[in-house]
């Protein structure tokens, strides 16, 4: 983890930074930043990615001496437009279990407040219910709406996958807060409550800062790629490591870089400590300019540059040729079938959520290691993956199958996967009950609801990251 603040060309100080066409970053309004508040040397948005989206989770307070923990509440700060869940003090501009005497007094918000959310899309509950203030801690800047290729611009009307259309837009990281009770250090010393308003002036995105962003320019197809990539934090080319591909949905086409990282957990789970000590490997996620291929099933050049960075990045790290792995929800999704069945030597497993691809060239498929999930609200995926498992069994190849509750606890899904994996199939096929993938009166469809869920499951990506395709 590290801080960043997103700065392109030559911005001004205190200037929103932009990254690729969007505003992505925070903002620092020069006549009331933290520095001019005495003691307090800095403000810190910090971000947590979700399964429906990057939010802005807290705010870290750093002043000039260490503070002492148990005399902070959640009556400390006021945070505009906000709900102060939890403030502690902290050695580090960092989330934490318990507080210890530090510097940073971190102050918590709640994931459920509206202007939590920094993705926006059409739909579901990431979604903005009404316009903030002007001193909200988010303000929207959409991505132009020009565009290249077939698929059209972020709302600009573009092919409809499943039931995804291009339209989300990342939000700059902000918060305004306010010192409303005093502040006292270890040495005794008491910072009165203030009216002064203190604005954020960077900000730490977890698990997204720890991607790099590049650029591939693929001269067998002429296109050029953008993608975020995750290399292990003690990288030794002398060992062989895993890559795991994550291909984003149609709402992320042709936003900022960082967009397939800040959408969903679909990219950055496996790049969260808890799963690189487990399984380290690098992980990929480009950011399509375009509709790479829609429901007519008829795949740009994009589909096969995607293929060519996997084995460039291959050639270029030290990767495992025989532990490649994709996965994706919706267009991307299709994206992973497509590629499992043009390149069959690509990738050693696939996690395919909500997807679907045409049947009748599905035989291929009955070779491949795949774990499929859908939810049967999902008319046209689940009729899709319905099909194709079909094609799959008849090819002699075993299938196991189950229904499972989207709503289930951590600990549900843990013995469901467990179940599941009991009947050693190679190929895993598990729906969402009728119902629960979204909550009642949500505006979240059941396509966009599945992988809200999916990507909060670490037994699936344990089963995956298991696979090998010199195993058999």
């Amino acid at each position: 983890m590290k801080r960043r603040t997103f700065i392109a060309g030559a911005a001004t100080a205190g200037s929103l930074a932009a990254v690729g066409s969007v505003a992505y970053g925070a903002a620092a309004d020069p006549d009331r930043t933290a520095s001019q508040a005495g003691h307090i040397r800095s403000a810190t948005a910090i971000t947590k990615v979700f399964g429906d989206g990057q939010k802005l989770m807290a705010v870290a307070v750093e002043y000039d001496q260490e503070i002492d923990t148990s005399t902070l509440s959640t009556s400390t700060f006021a945070v505009t437009d906000r709900t102060v869940t939890k403030v502690y003090a902290n050695r580090t501009a960092a989330l934490a279990e318990r507080g210890k005497d530090g510097r940073y007094v971190i102050v918590e918000l709640s994931s459920e407040d509206t202007a939590a959310a920094l993705w926006v899309t059409g739909q579901g509950s990431s979604t903005p219910t009404s316009t903030p203030s002007s001193t909200s801690t988010a303000t929207a800047s959409p991505s132009p709406s020009s565009s290249s290729g077939s698929g059209g611009a972020p709302g600009g009307g573009g092919p409809v996958v499943g039931d995804d259309t291009p339209g989300g837009t990342i939000v700059a990281a902000k918060a305004t807060l306010v010192q409303k009770g005093t502040v006292t250090s270890t040495r005794g010393t008491r910072y009165a409550a203030t009216d002064t308003t203190l604005t954020t002036s960077s900000v730490v995105n977890l698990i997204v800062d720890d991607f790099k962003q590049f650029t591939y320019d693929d001269s067998a197809t002429g296109q050029t790629l953008r993608y975020n990539l995750f290399v292990p934090k003690n990288y030794d080319p002398r060992k062989s490591y895993p890559l795991v591909l994550f291909m984003h949905d149609a709402s992320v086409v042709n936003v900022a870089t960082e967009g397939p990282l800040v959408q969903g957990l679909g990219a950055v789970c496996w790049a969260s400590p808890e799963d690189q000590a487990k399984h380290e490997c690098f992980v990929l996620a480009p950011e399509y300019g375009s509709v790479v291929v829609d429901d007519n099933y008829e795949p740009s050049t994009l589909f096969d540059a995607t293929a060519n960075l996997v084995e460039s990045l291959t050639k270029r790290y030290s990767i495992d040729e025989d532990r490649r792995y994709t996965t994706g929800q919706s267009m991307g999704a299709m994206m992973s079938l497509g590629l499992s069945i043009k390149y069959p030597d690509l990738f050693a497993a696939a996690f395919i959520v909500a997807g679907q691809w045409p049947s009748d060239v599905a035989a291929p498929l009955a070779d491949k290691k795949l774990w499929i999930l859908v939810s049967q609200d999902d008319d046209k995926s689940y009729s899709g993956e319905n099909a194709i498992t079909k094609v799959i069994k008849e090819q002699g190849t075993a299938v196991a199958t189950a229904t499972w509750d989207g709503r289930s606890t951590a600990a549900q899904f843990a013995a469901d996967v467990r179940s599941l994996k009991a009947q050693k199939a190679p190929v895993n096929y598990a729906s969402f009950q009728t119902g629960t993938t979204v909550e009642s009166g949500s505006s979240t469809s059941a396509h966009m609801g599945t992988w809200r869920i999916a990507y909060t499951i670490p037994g699936i990506r344990d089963w995956i990251m298991q696979q090998s395709r010199d195993d058999g």
